[in-house]
């Protein structure tokens, strides 16, 4: 009976404990995580990020408690327009290049589609955001 019990126990699956990163503090919903919001501890769930090289510097998209494990799914680059901030709009076909000022209707990370109301015409155009406050405006 101890060997079947024990054969049992051999065989079954045992996830191995990784070093994973927990929050050593509330990390809210888009803010940037810094180097001592992150520590490392033993986690055996997947997703985990593993190294701070990995977060420092991605913005958090929900909440992140003390002690909870920092998922990748949860971080994303950093936004670089906020809502309601003025943009530059700028839209560029061969030599001809016009450049506007516009509102964001939303905040986008570089390379996130964001959709801009045109201050001068009250048109809202989606483009690229590219730079810090400039959004590029491609014609469909």
């Amino acid at each position: 009976m101890l060997r079947a019990v024990l054969m049992v126990a051999l065989l079954m699956p045992v996830q191995a404990a990784a070093d994973g990163l927990v929050a050593t503090r509330l990390i809210r919903a888009m803010q940037v995580i810094g180097p001592d919001d992150v520590a490392r501890a033993a986690l055996t769930e997947p997703g985990v990020a593993q190294d701070p090289a990995e977060v420092v510097g991605l913005e958090a998209r929900v909440a992140i408690y003390p002690g909870r494990p920092v998922r990748l799914a949860d971080l994303g680059p950093a936004a670089v327009v906020e809502r309601n901030a003025t943009v530059q709009l700028v839209y560029r076909q061969g030599a001809l290049m016009i450049r506007t000022e516009g509102r964001a209707l939303g905040r986008g990370a570089l390379g996130d589609p964001l959709r801009v109301m045109n201050l001068a015409s009250r048109a809202t155009v989606t483009g690229i955001v590219t730079f810090d406050n400039m959004v590029e405006v491609f014609s469909n």
